[in-house]
């Protein structure tokens, strides 16, 4: 979402960059710029003002003077502007990504939301969360509104074998959320989920059915999913909801869209109401809990270690990771264990995203060529073409001959030059993931950087054969 302000931010950081000193001149350029691309990515004009405002305040106590050492003047104003993102986006706020529990199970979070928003599909997603974070959770179809929005939550409910409460047609929201907090009791559920009724726009009865819910059941947290693609309509929906309702978190749905983003940096700061979970995608497991810090790194380009960390041990068993370590580690790393590699990152969530996280990934992925190729049917074609080898030939790809080779482009739909150019990168891929591992090893000079142990203990050694047919292997 932010790949265009994350762009006109370094291109700002990039020209004071090699300057010992700045000058004021420096500081009110690099300023203009940064509130044209904050204006630009659709952040409230109000917010703009008072953002740059406190940046150039701090900014121009580093005129003329020495910078600490190590440190570039660039890298302070880099830092200044790291901490007012934060800021801006909720700071050090407990709020923020935090739910809060009842004394006693079950806890109640009520979803509100204007229809389209994805509320009946982010209740799904964060009874998901829940179960993953070791709760009993349930959901209530309490959406009497929208046509097949009750059979969407069951269906939702079996794929993830979750309980959902409903009742026939006809019945009110009201009393239909009262009656389900005895069969949550009777299910000794610890988290109940209300997925309440929305509209195309806000009106007088909406707000009178949510508000009266909340009244009856008394939530712990009332949650408005909010669409972060509709700009600062998002913002204006958010505070009218918080002055009617009375809202406790805000959810911001497509953020792995590629709109400007203005709404997730305005929303905080103009509504006051923390922001608590992020929607990343459409699958059921795309729920992200929501930090400032990272949020900031990621739009300064400086990746989000952490969040992928917390993905990789999501998806990827400990003892298998550990064995495929070793198997780096001598060398012995085939074309089988690059395929259950390529296979567990791809349930970590979409290349093109994970590589985002990672300090330094954000400026190559806007290359258009790379960024086509991880978003396009390379990774599926590197899949296509191991699948159609016999397991022996994964296991020892060196006696791939010219007969084989044409026997597996046939199989694959591909040529046997695609087949080569995936051997090369591969056997490239060996020697790398060889040469990183013997660093790793105990009584080796340096020490193991965050993002090595990922890669050797969370799966994440298959990013060295990316190239596969692709891109970094060309």
């Amino acid at each position: 979402m932010f790949e265009s302000l994350s762009q006109r931010l370094d291109s700002v950081f990039e020209r004071l960059r090699g300057k010992g000193r700045i000058t004021e001149q420096d500081v009110t350029e690099a300023m203009r710029e940064v509130r044209q691309a904050l204006l630009e990515a659709d952040v409230n004009f109000k917010l703009v003002k008072q953002f740059v405002a406190r940046v150039q305040e701090r900014a121009m106590a580093t005129v003329g003077a020495e910078v600490l050492s190590g440190v570039t003047a660039a890298q302070q104003i880099f830092g200044i502007v790291h901490e007012e993102l934060v800021t801006m986006l909720g700071g050090e706020d407990e709020g923020s990504g935090k739910i809060q529990f009842a004394g006693a199970p079950p806890t109640i979070i009520m979803l509100v939301g204007l229809q389209g928003s994805g509320k009946t599909t982010h209740a799904g997603k964060l009874a998901n969360w829940f179960r993953k974070n070791g709760q009993k959770p349930g959901m209530v179809a309490a959406d009497m509104q929208r046509p097949a929005a009750v059979q969407q939550l069951q269906q939702i409910g079996r794929q993830l074998d979750i309980p959902v409460y409903a009742e026939p047609a006809g019945n009110k929201p009201v009393d239909i959320t009262q009656r389900s907090l005895k069969w949550a009791r009777e299910q000794a559920l610890t988290i109940l989920i209300l997925d309440t009724a929305g509209r195309l726009h806000i009106d007088e009865d909406l707000m009178h059915e949510v508000a009266t819910i909340r009244q009856r059941t008394q939530p712990q947290e009332v949650l408005l999913v909010v669409d972060a693609m509709t700009g600062q309509d998002a913002v204006r929906v958010a505070d009218e909801f918080n002055k009617t309702v009375g809202l406790t978190g805000l959810i911001l749905t497509k953020m792995d869209g590629d709109a400007r983003g203005g709404a997730a940096l305005s929303v905080r700061q103009v509504t006051g109401v923390p922001i608590k979970f992020m929607g990343t995608g459409e699958k059921l497991d795309a729920l992200e809990q929501f930090y400032p810090d990272r949020l900031a790194q990621r739009i300064l380009g400086m990746g989000d270690v952490m969040s992928l960390i917390e993905r990789a041990r999501e998806q990827i068993d400990e003892k298998q990771a550990e064995k495929m370590a070793r198997k780096m580690g001598t060398g012995r790393f085939d074309l089988e264990d690059f395929l259950q590699q390529m296979r567990s990152m791809r349930k970590m969530g979409p290349m093109a995203q994970l590589l985002e996280m990672i300090p330094g990934m954000g400026k190559a992925m806007s290359d258009p060529q790379v960024k086509a190729a991880l978003e396009g049917d390379q990774m599926k074609q590197t899949e296509a073409i191991i699948l159609s080898m016999t397991m022996e030939e994964r296991h020892n790809p060196d006696i791939l001959n010219g007969s084989r080779k044409r026997r597996i482009a046939k199989g694959s739909g591909t040529t046997p030059q695609e087949i080569n150019q995936l051997l090369a990168s591969f056997k490239q891929a060996q020697t790398m993931m060889k040469q990183m591992m013997a660093m790793q090893q105990p009584g080796r000079k340096g020490r193991r950087g965050r993002l090595g142990g990922l890669g050797g203990g969370g799966g994440l050694g298959g990013l060295g054969g990316l190239g596969g047919g692709g891109p970094f292997g060309q």
